[in-house]
């Protein structure tokens, strides 16, 4: 796989990670669920790669995390739901496509 391919998939993995946050209702999703959603969208990834990718998301202020009992929580931040929705942009992050 080339170096573009992968940016390209980790990029479109962020912004996924972004958007099922936006989606649920307390703006907060667990590692493994987390997992299980990027699965479904195409992304066969191991948890270890979800957690790189969530202190990754942290580090930009897109996500706070808290640890519980060894499980990763991931919460949105305002910057976070922004980029989610193609209002602000990150480097690193795929631009969403308008939504119909």
């Amino acid at each position: 796989m080339s170096q573009h391919f992968a940016d390209l998939k980790t990029s479109d993995l962020r912004l996924v990670v972004l958007r099922l946050l936006s989606e649920d209702p307390g703006y907060a999703l667990n590692d493994s669920i987390l997992r299980d959603a990027l699965n479904a969208f195409g992304h066969t990834v191991s948890r270890d790669k979800v957690r790189t990718e969530l202190r990754w998301l942290e580090e930009q202020a897109l996500i706070g995390i808290q640890v519980v009992a060894s499980v990763m929580v991931a919460k949105l931040t305002a910057r976070g739901a922004d980029v989610a929705a193609g209002s602000a942009r990150v480097d690193g992050v795929k631009r969403p496509s308008p939504r119909d």
